[in-house]
């Protein structure tokens, strides 16, 4: 789920019927019919339906179907549609940041690095892996896996939503692509090393993931932006 359907989500909860119904669904201790909750808080079944189907669609509640008789076969009648919690974590931060991202990353590499493999060398290793595996969804999405383009131009255009979407708000300059936010900013001033190399690291496997052959993800920091830049690599 990228940042502004996060947003999106929290932002449906301003509306007092919507959130009167999510705050019930959330505290009860199994998946709740619509009318369980429009009697909760007061509202027709209809309204309930299309405000609980609403929160569905932002990805604040799941939905199972069951049949509450406990009965099955010929004539226990139609499963009903039951809302639940939504497993998916979400959280929205001004700019943006990834601490689940980092901390995953972070658990990755302790569970790789050994004797040989120090630490700062394993979280390179599973950012660049992680990295690609999201670059390559993406790529796959939009159904140019493994057919980029001759040149780096192009390249720039497929990387930027793909950053975007991850809370580093690419802009083009004229050496190429600066990342203006920093998603593990906090962590970054007290472990600069370890940290801005996992994001190079993280930052590169995207590229490589989405197939963009001709850039490079190069560490450069710079005042009041993430450290890493996206150039063209040399040939």
């Amino acid at each position: 789920m990228s940042i502004s359907e996060q947003a999106a989500g929290i932002g449906a909860l301003a509306d007092p019927t919507r959130r009167a119904l999510y705050e019930h669904v959330i505290a009860q201790p199994d998946a709740v019919t619509r009318e369980s909750a429009a009697d909760s808080v007061g509202v027709a079944a209809h309204v309930a339906r299309f405000q609980l189907d609403r929160l569905v669609e932002l990805g604040l509640l799941d939905v199972e179907f069951r049949r509450l008789t406990g009965r099955t076969g010929p004539g226990a009648g139609r499963p009903s549609k039951l809302y639940r919690r939504a497993e998916q974590t979400i959280a929205v931060s001004l700019p943006p940041r990834r601490f689940d991202l980092a901390g995953h990353l972070l658990a990755r590499a302790i569970e790789h690095a050994s004797d040989d493999v120090p630490i700062d060398a394993a979280l390179r290793e599973v950012a660049r892996d992680e990295g690609s595996a999201y670059g390559a969804r993406i790529a796959e999405g939009a159904g140019h896996a493994d057919a980029g383009p001759a040149d780096a131009s192009h390249e720039y255009e497929r990387i930027r939503p793909a950053l975007a979407d991850q809370g580093y708000e690419p802009r083009s300059t004229e050496d190429g692509l600066v990342l203006a936010n920093c998603p593990f900013h906090d962590l970054a001033r007290g472990h600069t090393a370890l940290i801005c190399g996992m994001n190079q690291a993280y930052v590169a496997g995207v590229a490589e993931g989405l197939g963009c052959r001709h850039l490079d993800a190069q560490l450069d920091p710079g005042a009041e932006r993430c450290c890493v830049v996206i150039r063209a690599a040399e040939a």
